[in-house]
């Protein structure tokens, strides 16, 4: 099964996302400049979002991190081990970050790794262990990370998070293993030529008029940010079947698969909480938004259209292209406005592709702030029924 999601958010002033000079992300497309969220911002606010953390505080959640060697060090501490021993495990813990296994002296793994907290308690477990064998700490600083990583225990399968299973994992190292994203996340753009502007400002100094006798009045530092305003189509895809296979794992008796039953009992039990992450990475995708320069411009809007299409068919279909001729807005008139223009234009396409191409969908669910019908697909009048159409759909094809 597959769900694409369609998404039209219009954000007041802002720099959600900006470049390394600190302009808002941009790029070419339909032959004029666009205003652009990357793929990795938008990720990154729904995974570390409160409302899809929520949702897995029994399943757990994983970390993106280089902390490794630190999380080993306090596991080493809580099991009544010394510093002296805590730490060596940190710096053995640091090789697990390379394929080589080489290990680090600044208390970081070589790489970002998404790790979930199994992983980190297999590490933990496989350096303990290590360490009783040695039988002193002598032996133990002897013993290379790149050893221990071809431990059998430790490569040996591990049940994942559902974030893990969802936005996948490359781990260059032997430890961990690697997992196939199961959803792909577009790049957002802007229904509409953007449009650079700044914002020039001051900080005026509260006590200079205590301290400073001279003459100087002048603000303390000026300086200028770079923003813009757009409205944008946002469009994700989730593989639900890749989803659930990244669950199982190897139904192997490795795993404690043994019978049939035993393997499909698994396998429900994985289409259960790959239902309840989708549910949950729908309302984090429509709550949450990328954190850049948001103290600045708190630019906190929600989306007025969304498009859910579930397929049986794994043909994924972005509408990006309701918006190679870029929206725009006669500013004389009173009856149409950017946002209502980018929702016709996306429904229009709609209607055009469905009519060439005639994608199946066994579920289409429309839900707008504006007045604006979808032909073929279910009205939902608020957030709320939308997720309750969907979880409908979800389970009975499943």
């Amino acid at each position: 099964m597959l769900i694409d999601i369609h998404m039209l958010q219009n954000h007041a002033p802002s720099n959600l996302n900006r470049d390394d000079t600190g302009s808002p992300k941009d790029c070419i497309f339909g032959g004029v400049r666009r205003s652009r969220i990357s793929s990795q911002s938008i990720k990154r606010a729904i995974r570390r979002s409160k409302l899809f953390a929520v949702s897995f505080k029994e399943n757990g959640q994983a970390v993106r991190t280089r902390q490794l060697p630190g999380e080993i060090k306090a596991i080493f501490i809580h099991r009544g081990f010394s510093e002296e021993i805590a730490e060596v495990a940190a710096v053995k813990a640091s090789g697990f970050g390379n394929k080589e296994g080489k290990e680090t002296g600044d208390g970081q793994t070589a790489q970002m790794m998404f790790l979930t907290p199994s992983d980190i308690l297999a590490v933990a477990d496989i350096l303990q262990k290590a360490y009783e064998e040695a039988g002193n700490l002598g032996n133990f600083k002897k013993i290379g990370a790149a050893d221990l990583q071809k431990r059998a225990d430790l490569k040996a399968w591990r049940p994942i998070t559902a974030d893990v299973a969802l936005f996948g994992r490359m781990i260059t190292s032997d430890a961990f293993r690697d997992v196939e994203s199961s959803i792909q996340v577009a790049h957002a753009l802007s229904t509409h030529k953007m449009e650079h502007e700044f914002d020039y400002f001051t900080a005026v100094d509260d006590l200079k008029e205590l301290f400073d006798s001279g003459e100087d009045k002048g603000a303390g530092m000026i300086g200028d940010v770079e923003f813009t305003s757009a409205c944008y189509y946002k469009y994700m895809s989730v593989d639900v079947d890749g989803m659930v296979d990244n669950l199982v794992g190897p139904l192997t008796a490795k795993n404690g698969i043994d019978t049939v039953e035993s393997g499909d009992a698994l396998k429900k039990e994985a289409a259960s909480l790959a239902r309840d992450t989708v549910l949950a990475f729908l309302q984090a995708a429509t709550f949450s938004s990328p954190s850049g320069k948001q103290n600045t411009f708190a630019a906190h809007q929600l989306p007025d259209a969304i498009l859910i299409e579930v397929k049986n068919h794994p043909i994924p279909v972005s509408y990006a292209n309701a918006f190679v001729m870029p929206v725009r807005v006669d500013r004389q008139s009173t009856s149409s406005d950017l946002v209502s223009k980018s929702i016709a234009a996306l429904v229009g396409h709609v209607q055009v592709m469905d009519q060439k191409f005639s994608v199946p969908v066994v579920g289409r669910l429309w839900f707008t702030t504006r007045s604006d019908k979808l032909d073929g697909a279910t009205e939902c009048e608020s957030f709320s029924i939308l997720l309750e159409e969907l979880k409908k759909i979800l389970e009975a094809h499943s």
